[in-house]
């Protein structure tokens, strides 16, 4: 037994580059374990400007200098935080109080209509069985609702966090861009001259991350802006929230989609009943989560991320647990960063094709 356990490390962590490679993935576990909420704005502004490092290039391939090409950059950036917080985010609140507000009536309702299903099928179903289910909802709904309508001076330190984060991360943006290549290669003296795994690893991961998540961004942005227009057209309550929930959605792969009809078809089916209004926003719904599916994500992902079915929602299910949020909109690129491990792992065949290269390059020069 000993011995199976010693080949099986001497296949996979003989190489001082893996060695390295596991120390650098438990120190950045670490890192984020302990210090997560510390490190918070830091990590929020290197994911943004690697979103906006797109947008620098662009620039600069225009003749555009450098500085002016960053700080062009964080003028959009500082233009759409503060359009975040002075326009859209008071609007969604307001929405999110009022929609709490009147879950109640909505809730009478939906009782209203269910508690014909014992008339019909009273075997199957019973009228306190129906009782039961909407008074625990209107009970957990009213604690809901009050916490929403109470938001007070208790709440003034979240209120601080937001605007040391809406201060602290375009600085950190700033910085970030402008000195992109300085901060690489001091990365980079640290770690070994001849790193083939660590270069074949980034290589895979530099391109498919950089398309997925500008990608994810701007998809998210065109589904809300498409989903509230079609809303506003159809005249449909809270039509801002449900765009964000729908511009959302598409975060979490075959999921996302499928939980936020609910919501959109609940909000319908009380504001109109059974009408053509409710039908015509089902379908302008579906329309929407079509084009999606196969025009949008097309587009946008020009190299798709090559990961079955199972495994993306086993990730999103997975990092989603452990960071919430984040977890689910990094789920994919983390999961395609497993698999370029695992494809670039030093065993023997790698060993071996490394060796030919480096044959055939000496023997070309």
């Amino acid at each position: 037994m000993l011995e199976i356990v010693k080949g099986w490390v001497n296949r996979y962590f003989s190489q001082e580059e893996v060695v390295l490679l596991v120390l650098l993935l438990l120190a950045a576990l670490l890192v984020l374990a302990t210090l997560g909420q510390v490190l918070a704005p830091v990590v929020a502004a290197l994911i943004i400007a690697f979103l906006m490092q797109g947008m620098v290039q662009r620039l600069k391939s225009w003749k555009v200098p450098h500085w002016l090409a960053v700080s062009l950059a964080c003028l959009v950036l500082v233009g759409t935080i503060v359009a975040l917080f002075l326009v859209i985010l008071p609007i969604i609140w307001r929405q999110l109080v009022r929609l709490f507000a009147e879950l109640p009536n909505m809730i009478d309702k939906g009782q209203g209509l269910l508690l014909l299903l014992p008339e019909r099928y009273p075997r199957l179903v019973t009228a306190q069985q129906i009782d039961d289910i909407f008074n625990t909802l209107g009970s957990e709904l009213g604690t809901v609702t009050q916490t929403l309508l109470t938001f007070s001076l208790t709440n003034l330190p979240i209120l601080a966090g937001i605007l040391i984060y809406a201060v602290v991360v375009p600085i950190l943006v700033f910085f970030f861009l402008k000195d992109s290549d300085k901060l690489i290669n001091w990365c980079a003296s640290f770690l070994p001259n001849q790193r083939p795994m660590l270069r074949q690893i980034w290589h895979e991961m530099n391109d498919q991350v950089a398309n997925y998540v500008r990608g994810k961004v701007i998809e998210i942005a065109i589904v809300a802006a498409v989903s509230y227009a079609a809303f506003l057209l159809l005249g449909v309550n809270y039509a801002l929230l449900l765009a964000v929930a729908v511009g959302l959605s598409v975060l979490i792969p075959y999921i996302g989609a499928a939980v936020v009809t609910i919501p959109v078809a609940a909000i319908g089916l009380f504001q109109w009943g059974w009408s053509s209004e409710f039908l015509y926003l089902i379908l302008a719904y579906g329309i929407i989560q079509l084009l999606d599916g196969n025009v949008l994500v097309p587009l946008l992902f020009s190299e798709a991320v090559n990961l079955h079915p199972v495994a993306i929602i086993l990730a999103v299910l997975f990092f989603g647990g452990i960071w919430g949020f984040w977890g689910v909109f990094f789920a994919i690129p983390l999961a395609t960063l497993l698999k370029a491990i695992m494809n670039a792992w030093p065993t023997a065949d790698h060993q071996a094709e490394w060796q030919a290269r480096e044959a055939l390059g000496d023997a070309s020069e």
